[in-house]
């Protein structure tokens, strides 16, 4: 019997079959409730005290409600009900039936409705409002209706997946889609979006490519492929035609050495791919583990130590005065030899803990050079905690532990921290000058305290380090003032024994001391450069010191030790003709 029924005299039913829901869809279902109403009927039973149990629409029941709380609809809101009798257990079936046998849109349909919708007049904003979704959600929706026709008649037959079509919208000429799906059409080897995508992107593949390399013209020859090569053309120039076999062929051979290199270093998994870096969309969902760098060997240090004697001996010819200009010459060339070296044996690769092997991860890319190569970043599909002792494990959720009763599972933890995260971030956007205290204090904090600590936020602003190891100009007026700001910043703060009490007491701190630490911490983080092209360039700074009307000469001005001894004198002379031509020349050329 179908009956209106005032919505505060519904309430949910404890025989209700869905036990869980999802925030977003939730939304979603709101968002489309209150712009078209209740297009599907509540399924109730009666209950005591005037009341009715909804056994089926728990959900359209919750944003019912969510509705009238917020003022949208009024708490006497009458709502279309189906009035079911009989047994408990043929009321629980009937919610299961109903929960149970639904089919959700397939991609397809939605982007032809949506299509048709925007053609009536609609924005895309107006339909993203009206059923609850993002711009972003619909426009990817509408670009699938603009696929070639046999791409978006098998998506809407299900012969290929969402991911599969939209690797084909990476471009928008049909004909080229078109084209890659005939030729995959029939493909026996697995077909990825992946390939896809690069196969609609390539049409062919120049021998040099890291695939081709990393496969070998003998084994795709021996595959089946197929190579144009011009009258000119050399290996490496000729054109592999058979994209997706060579596709097939080098994630085949990536596989193998993702197998080997895991037993090599003692991993869990290895995941291979076929791009030179690790994606977003690879890593999503894992725990990246921490490492520290392997340290020096003793051969190493000694080099390490040499190169530094090197390097003090290469520096005391540029500044003597003796020197003729072939041997400033050579030495500055040998300097930035040694400097290289020196860089080269610091920058050491991160090293895994052995008792984290176990649970850990890593990505083989393939190289520019056709060479696959272990990415020296590491993870873990399990939560990562901090033990008693402060090193980082990693905690299997589904252990064989003894959980407490009614203790919640990981899943549901993950998702109402992630929640509370949300509401906490759209707190702290509104309230600008708390934002700006929590950054200052965390990039300041970062380097006094454990690094393995758990964070509370992902900020980084590291302290640049220079081109030149060991190199300080403590003698320079703007070094020497930064010196003495930097030991003027009050660090009061810094004896809080956690980082909430350092926090409180960093928020007590005067306003100009608050100030002057948020100029350090951002200060701190910028490179060395030189206004000219090259690897020291950097535009920005231009605009920095213009902005702040830096006056260069006041802080700085050329001398024998920091730079006329260390030059040849004619590359001297001809910056003298630069600024004041032969009229200045002529005083320094004696």
């Amino acid at each position: 019997m179908i009956q209106s029924i005032p919505l505060k005299k519904l309430v949910p039913s404890p025989r209700n079959v869905r036990k869980s829901s999802d925030v977003l869809a939730d939304l979603q279902l709101r968002a489309d409730i209150a712009a078209r109403g209740l297009l599907q009927n509540l399924v109730v039973r009666k209950a005591k005290r005037g009341k009715f149990e909804v056994e089926a629409g728990g959900r359209r029941l919750a944003q019912l409600q969510a509705l009238a709380e917020e003022g949208s609809l009024p708490k006497n809101h009458e709502v279309t009900c189906l009035v079911i009798e009989g047994e408990e257990s043929e009321v629980r079936e009937a919610s299961l039936a109903e929960n149970f046998q639904r089919l959700a849109m397939n991609p397809a349909d939605e982007a032809q409705a949506f299509a048709a919708i925007i053609e009536a007049g609609a924005s895309t904003e107006d339909v993203a409002r009206r059923f609850g979704l993002t711009a972003r959600f619909v426009e990817g929706r509408l670009r699938l209706a603009g696929l070639a026709p046999c791409v978006f008649e098998a998506l809407a037959e299900g012969a290929i997946t969402l991911d599969m079509a939209k690797a084909y919208g990476a471009i928008s000429d049909i004909d080229r889609q078109a084209h890659v799906f005939a030729e995959l059409k029939d493909a026996w080897y697995q077909v990825t979006p992946d390939t896809i995508r690069r196969m609609v992107l390539d049409a062919t593949v120049r021998g040099s490519d890291p695939r081709a390399v990393l496969v070998g013209r003998d084994a795709y020859l021996a595959a089946g492929g197929r190579i144009e090569r011009e009258l000119f053309d050399d290996e490496a120039s000729e054109s592999w035609i058979d994209v997706a076999l060579l596709e097939d062929l080098a994630q085949k051979a990536m596989d193998d050495a993702a197998k080997k290199v895991a037993e090599e270093h003692g991993l869990a998994w290895v995941r291979p791919t076929l791009g030179n870096y690790v994606s977003h969309d690879l890593i999503e969902g894992l725990n990246r583990l921490p490492c520290e760098p392997a340290p020096l060997t003793e051969d190493e240090a000694r080099e390490l130590s040499d190169l530094e004697a090197d390097y003090d001996r290469t520096a005391a010819i540029l500044e003597d005065e003796d020197s003729d200009e072939s041997e400033i010459a050579k030495a500055e060339e040998e300097l930035v030899s040694i400097d290289r070296a020196m860089r080269d044996l610091n920058d050491r690769p991160p090293v895994l803990a052995d008792e984290l092997k176990s649970e850990a991860g890593a990505f083989l890319v393939l190289s520019r050079n056709g060479e696959p190569a272990l990415v020296p970043q590491f993870y873990t599909e399990v939560e990562v905690v901090n033990a008693d002792d402060g090193a980082v494990e990693p905690v299997d959720a589904g252990a064989d532990t003894k959980r407490k009763s009614g203790a919640l599972s990981q899943r549901l933890l993950d998702e109402l921290a992630m929640q509370r995260r949300d509401i906490l971030a759209i707190h702290l956007a509104n309230d600008p000058a708390l934002a700006l205290d929590f950054m200052v204090f965390t990039l300041a904090d970062a380097d006094g305290h454990d690094w393995r600590a758990k964070k509370a936020s992902t900020l980084v602003g590291s302290v640049a380090s220079g081109p030149v190891v060991g190199f300080e100009a403590k003698d320079a007026p703007a070094s020497a003032a930064l010196a003495e700001f930097v030991a003027s910043l009050d660090e009061s703060w810094r004896a809080g024994e956690t980082d909430v009490e350092r926090f409180e007491r960093f928020r007590a701190l005067s306003d100009e001391a608050r100030s002057a630490w948020l100029g350090h911490v951002v200060s701190r983080t910028l490179v060395a450069s030189l206004a000219c092209e090259g690897d020291r360039s950097a535009p920005l700074h231009e605009i920095l010191g213009s902005l702040l009307e830096i006056e260069t000469a006041h802080w700085w001005r050329p001398t024998a030790a920091n730079l006329f001894d260390r030059v040849a004198k004619a590359r001297t002379l001809e910056a003298l003709d630069a600024a004041g031509g032969p009229e200045l020349v002529s005083r320094y050329a004696g």
